[in-house]
């Protein structure tokens, strides 16, 4: 059983990969607390008692939330305060999120309470630990965050659970949270001063969904690099382009990363053509791939960095610290807003819907036989005019690509102020966040149909005799791969079901899997 610790500074995107994948078997990777991070916050919360009995005036421990800063709240109604606003914030809509977005997330804020600046009891936060050790999870709406003050609407869901109310899922069945607490035998929590805000502000949501994405979005740029291999084998393209030292003079490092992939999957092969007088250069869409699909890696580094910090920071308010001589203080700030990410994963959303722009202007060259030179036959079939081919395969790519052109447009240069301008600019980075996972699918649906399409014109180029071997050490894995789950289409038949098979290819990671292994 793997189990990962928790201190308040050790997530990574693959950690949270892991903490997602294994929300059907909990037992298979639980979650402990360092003892380090134990005594953060135990100093933590002894600092917000004595802001307590001292009667100091601290946001939202005893003073209301947002606009309702300026009404103080007597010592009798402290846990009130924080009970409710865990009830009356709890206003999500929408598609309820997957129980393993839920899983990641739950950790996520227990590595921002792990910090020792929210004054969280370590009671709050061992009965997260034990829902997510034990596979109680909060059904929590996708929708309702406006990424500051954090994620407001999703955490309340979360925090319902923890006090005994709303609703999870456990062992296979929905239920009201304190029934799933109780045959969980996890302990329901009364909230003390400042934990109800401590549990539900902060950005845990973006981070979790942006960390979710960057696994995903690294595995579709080896992907969309392999796609264009097989293109450029399937149309006799020049493997000129990717010469070393073309991109060594232009060091962008994910131009030179993606160059050099492809130099690996290709190398060896016999299907692409050397220097040629007649025809020196290939179209953009071949030609340029690193520089497209290099461009998108850079991004992806670029909202990988910003998640990974994001994942370990204390992202609530207030925060507490101490001065010099120890005395504790309590700081109001901005930690929560979410823009630090926003914009990066905005960023990406753009970097990723370009490996699918690239990757559709190929598939309209694998079926035109105009701009293909008669390399391959029109539509990829025999037999045209009875049959189309893939003809709709394109059309396919083409609306996903379109579609991705819409959702990247930047959810994060939006604002609308909230809690009577109070709260007058927001970062809506969890709408970017979201956004991110569709394009993602889309992504993976366009480079499925190239794939699926630069077989078909791979075998063309065989003329009826296959032989894997002429093809790059890479690409003939792949090849191999896709061929012992999708037939040669001699004559028309149901094309969305060949397309899924290789895409379920690339979702699992068997596609990249087997070929690095080929490379290796």
């Amino acid at each position: 059983m793997r189990q990962i610790e928790l201190d308040g500074n050790n997530l990574t995107v693959e950690a949270i990969h892991s903490i997602a994948s294994a929300w059907e078997n909990p037992a298979e990777l639980t979650l402990s607390v360092n003892p380090q991070a134990v005594e953060r916050v135990k100093r933590a919360r002894s600092a917000i008692e004595g802001f307590v009995e001292r009667n100091e005036i601290i946001y939202g421990v005893t003073t209301g939330f947002g606009d309702f800063k300026d009404h103080i709240i007597p010592p009798h109604q402290i846990k009130e305060l924080q009970r409710n606003i865990i009830l009356s914030h709890a206003t999500g809509v929408g598609p309820l999120l997957p129980n393993s977005t839920v899983r990641a997330l739950m950790a996520v804020r227990i590595q921002t309470l792990l910090q020792g600046h929210s004054g969280i009891r370590l009671e709050v936060i061992e009965s997260l630990l034990q829902m997510v050790n034990r596979g109680v999870y909060p059904l929590v709406p996708s929708q309702g965050s406006l990424g500051a003050s954090g994620d407001l609407a999703p955490l309340a869901h979360v925090a319902l659970v923890v006090i005994g109310e709303g609703e999870a899922w456990y062992q296979g069945q929905i239920m009201s949270g304190r029934q799933a607490m109780q045959q969980a035998g996890i302990p329901i929590v009364e909230l003390m001063a400042k934990e109800g805000l401590a549990l539900t502000n902060g950005t845990a949501l973006i981070s979790t969904l942006g960390a979710l994405a960057i696994f995903k979005a690294e595995r579709l740029a080896c992907v969309a690099d392999l796609s264009a291999a097989l293109s450029i084998e399937a149309l006799a393209g020049t493997s000129l382009a990717f010469d070393e030292r073309l991109h060594n003079a232009r060091p962008h490092p994910g131009q030179i990363e993606s160059a050099a992939h492809i130099r690996k999957l290709l190398e060896g092969s016999r299907m692409v053509r050397g220097f040629d007088p007649q025809d020196i250069q290939d179209a953009y869409s071949l030609r340029c791939t690193p520089q497209v699909n290099g461009a998108a890696r850079d991004v992806i580094a670029f909202a990988r960095r910003a998640v990974e910090i994001e994942l370990n920071s204390a992202n609530d308010n207030p925060l507490i610290f101490w001065e010099e001589d120890g005395t504790p203080i309590c700081i109001s700030g901005g930690n929560f807003h979410g823009e630090p990410v926003a914009i990066p994963l905005d960023n990406l959303k753009v970097g990723i819907a370009e490996l699918a722009n690239i990757a559709e202007r190929r598939i309209a060259r694998l079926i035109d036989s105009k701009v293909n030179k008669n390399i391959l036959p029109p539509f990829l079939t025999r037999h045209g005019g009875v049959n189309s081919g893939f003809m709709l395969v394109q059309y396919t790519a083409a609306a996903l690509v379109s579609e991705n052109k819409v959702l990247a447009h930047p959810a994060s240069v939006d604002s609308i102020p909230s809690s009577a301008n109070t709260e007058d600019h927001v970062s809506m980075g969890t709408i970017a966040a979201r956004q991110v996972f569709d394009i993602a699918r889309n992504v993976e649906n366009v480079l499925a149909a190239e794939i699926f399409a630069a077989v078909q014109g791979i075998d063309f180029r065989f003329d009826g005799n296959p032989q894997p071997s002429r093809l790059g050490k890479g690409t003939r894995a792949a090849y191999q791969l896709v061929r012992q789950h999708v037939p040669f289409i001699e004559t028309d038949t149901i094309m969305a079901p060949l397309m899924l098979k290789v895409q379920q290819l690339i979702n699992s990671g068997e596609l990249l899997n087997t070929v690095e292994q080929a490379l290796s």
